[in-house]
């Protein structure tokens, strides 16, 4: 064993002060995610004619459609956009939630 034996791979950090922040980074992960999943996330797709609202918990909450985006000829190209607005809002959730949580941890692109 090299001279003064094995300290730990934590710069001097003792358990004490890891359960501290370890207990500190869980508050506000829990504030983070009481936070995200109280806001709400909207997009459009066709120009404004499709609205796609989501909250937080990743759930659709509404759908707005202009009267003349629906043309009975053409039932696909609505049914197109309103998937696109939805898509580009649930990204929008994952963006701000890896955003928060970059700001806690001080990484990006975990999986959370």
């Amino acid at each position: 064993m090299a001279k003064g034996g094995f300290r730990g791979g934590f710069g001097g950090m003792n358990q004490a002060n890891m359960m501290k922040q370890a207990q500190k980074m869980q508050q506000e992960l829990a504030k983070m995610q009481a936070e995200l999943e109280s806001s709400t996330f909207t997009a459009t797709a066709g120009g404004g004619a499709v609205k796609a609202t989501v909250s937080g918990k990743r759930e659709l909450t509404a759908i707005e459609i202009d009267p003349d985006a629906v043309d009975p000829e053409d039932v696909e190209m609505l049914q197109d956009m309103v998937i696109a607005a939805v898509n580009e809002a649930m990204r929008k959730v994952d963006e701000a939630s890896n955003s928060s949580m970059s700001k806690i941890t001080g990484m990006k692109g975990l999986p959370f």
